[in-house]
């Protein structure tokens, strides 16, 4: 088979992923093996790539919002079927026994592996994952439109989900620093369960995206919106926007920090802090944070804005999602 392997780490610009022709992997004990026929481009994939996360895994495949049909079972797999499509997402797989795990809180769990960082992802055209770790996807999603879905769209759910406007919110305020992939479809959330949606980002192609998707305001990070926030996400990896984000966040408001990797947070005047406000990041996500949101996606149903690139242009890509050149999400159609 065909994949992007990553042998050292270093800056994209360098094109460090390099096409090479291997075997497909088989699947073990519980697993399934899947052709891959999508796979989302992720601003983690360049943490990856760049060594920004602490534990490297080299070589690696990366890529962790992969689509494809399940071409081969493992021994004991009976909750997948030869043929089915599925989505593997970025959390591969947790032990079932710490605490976390016991507790319902797989998303940290001490000993969870993640799809294309600690283990090969999908920029190939195979791999393999635990089949009680697979979502299946529904029809109505396009291969292309569907993989945003499985981390993008995940995390976006949870961060939602985590500032305190779940559910039917009817004109409750969010704001949303950094307009990529996973803004573009947590507005549509936010917007079906009735919030008012201000949108902070530093290109004026993303703003109208955003006012497109429903925003009543657009403007730049440094920008003051006309009210106070109640919850505000920031899904840009900037650390830098922690301060402003507080500033414009109502008392009692919570700040969600939507990245697995962030610049570092210049330090905090206890003011923009006090009257109860909350800052808590997001780690990840749950099976059942997938299932939901797929749940949710289909019914509203979530359009995703998507740029295809082959699996040659992987570098080209990812370039693209660095500079910020990308409108919506990036996928790789295999």
């Amino acid at each position: 088979m065909k994949a992007c392997v990553l042998h050292a780490v270093a800056p994209i610009e360098t094109n460090p992923l390099t096409l090479t022709e291997m075997d497909a992997p088989r699947p073990g004990p519980g697993q399934v093996q899947v052709q891959v026929s999508a796979c989302g481009v992720c601003r983690t994939d360049l943490h990856v790539i760049e060594g920004e996360l602490p534990r490297q895994i080299l070589p690696i495949i990366p890529g962790h919002q992969v689509i494809g049909r399940v071409t081969e079972l493992g021994a004991g797999v009976s909750e997948v079927r030869l043929g089915e499509r599925v989505g593997i997402p970025w959390l591969h797989q947790t032990c079932g026994v710490c605490a976390f795990c016991r507790a319902g809180k797989e998303n940290l769990c001490e000993a969870a592996t993640f799809t294309g960082w600690l283990v090969n992802g999908g920029y190939a055209e195979y791999t393999v994952a635990p089949a009680a770790f697979v979502y299946p996807i529904p029809e109505r999603f396009r291969d292309e439109d569907a993989a945003p879905l499985l981390c993008a769209g995940i995390i976006g759910f949870r961060s939602l989900r985590l500032s305190g406007l779940t559910g039917h919110s009817p004109g409750k305020r969010l704001g949303i620093y950094g307009f990529g992939a996973a803004a573009h479809i947590a507005i549509q959330i936010a917007r079906h369960w009735g919030m008012d949606v201000y949108a902070f980002t530093r290109d004026a192609r993303h703003q109208e995206l955003a006012a497109g998707l429903g925003a009543i305001w657009t403007g730049f990070s440094t920008d003051q919106p006309p009210v106070k926030l109640d919850s505000i996400i920031i899904f840009a990896p900037a650390g830098e926007l922690v301060p402003a984000a507080l500033q414009v966040l109502q008392k009692g408001g919570t700040l969600t920090l939507g990245g697995i990797h962030m610049s570092q947070i210049p330090p905090l005047d206890y003011q923009w802090l006090y009257h109860e406000r909350v800052v808590r990041s997001v780690a990840n996500n749950t099976r059942q944070d997938g299932l939901d949101f797929l749940r949710v996606a289909a019914e509203i149903p979530v359009k995703t804005q998507t740029q295809v690139f082959s699996l040659t242009e992987t570098n080209t890509a990812l370039n693209a999602l660095k500079h910020d050149a990308i409108r919506g999400a990036a996928v790789i159609k295999i």
